[in-house]
């Protein structure tokens, strides 16, 4: 029984397996006391915003304090185990290559300000709006694929990190939060020209109206912040000459939320102008015109015709 015991009490009279062992049990009670803490005050808050914020900053404080305990405990050691840690580290980094990209990729997104928890982005070929970000992975709720427009279609993909280097990171919502739409609407050549603009115009201001001033405001602030030009927000209605019609091409900004809800209300509200014009403003009918053939005879020969 002494032969066992012996190398167990040389192994706990080690300085460093004692540290080791503290360090494991005050991580377990660091990662119990902030789990339990991420779990009981968040519903105190009402606001989703904010409930999400505090269980990520209360998780990051665990991780901080982590680090600090771990660094203390170790505090005269570090020379020792640096050689360790840093032949273990090289085989690590080499094993987990994506885990380490998709970490510093945390950080990118963290420091950088590529999207953050609310925005619409399209990364790694997902489009949709995140709702979490986490060390390794983004979440992300898609839109689209088989459904159309900008809605939700109930899958939830998680996203590595690492793409925010290998993929362009587009972000429907970051410091500009509007989107630039066309409805394009085809007239007759018969109709009134400046009426259609007018009512076109009309119908545009009375649905997108809202949002003009303060994406007025928001694109000075992106003409201060960024080389840009002045762009137009305002709605602009332009026309083209085709074949059969012509074509008004209604340009706007919108949120880019309420893209095609705000679409369908204004398409909807353009019949209803057109309509209400008694013919002056019509849209184009498909006209099919049939052309007389001329008279085909047919000759059949004698020993033919007897057959």
């Amino acid at each position: 029984m002494s032969n066992i015991l012996e190398p167990l009490q040389e192994l706990i009279a080690n300085p460093i397996v004692v540290k080791i062992l503290v360090a494991i049990i005050g991580l377990i009670a660091i990662a119990f006391f902030f789990r339990l803490l991420q779990r009981s005050l968040p519903r105190y808050i009402k606001d989703a915003d904010t409930r999400y914020r505090a269980r990520k900053t209360i998780g990051l404080a665990g991780y901080i304090l982590m680090i600090i305990f771990v660094a203390s405990v170790f505090g005269d050691s570090l020379g020792q185990l640096a050689v360790i840690f840093g032949a273990i580290g090289a085989g690590i980094a080499f094993a987990l290559q994506e885990v380490i990209t998709s970490i510093a990729g945390w950080v990118a997104i963290s420091l950088g300000q590529y999207y953050q928890p609310g925005d619409r982005i399209l990364l790694g070929g997902v489009r949709g709006d995140v709702i979490d970000i986490t060390v390794l992975r983004t979440t992300v709720m898609e839109c689209g694929d088989w459904v159309e427009g900008d809605l939700y279609n109930g899958r939830i993909v998680r996203i590595a990190n690492s793409f925010v280097f290998k993929e362009p990171v587009f972000n429907y919502s970051a410091d500009f939060p509007f989107l630039w739409d066309e409805l394009v609407i085809p007239l007759n050549y018969n109709s009134d020209r400046k009426l259609a603009r007018e009512l076109l115009n009309q119908a545009v201001c009375e649905v997108m109206g809202d949002y003009i001033e303060y994406a007025l405001n928001e694109w000075k602030t992106m003409v201060r912040k960024y080389l840009i030009e002045d762009a137009r927000v305002e709605p602009i209605i332009s026309i083209a000459a085709k074949d059969s019609w012509m074509e008004y091409t209604v340009r706007y900004v919108v949120d880019y939320k309420e893209r095609r809800g705000r679409k369908d209300m204004l398409f909807d509200l353009i019949l209803d102008k057109i309509d209400a014009t008694n013919g002056k403003v019509q849209l184009p009918t498909a006209t099919l015109e049939l052309v007389r053939t001329s008279q085909l005879k047919v000759r059949l020969d004698p020993a033919e015709r007897s057959l």
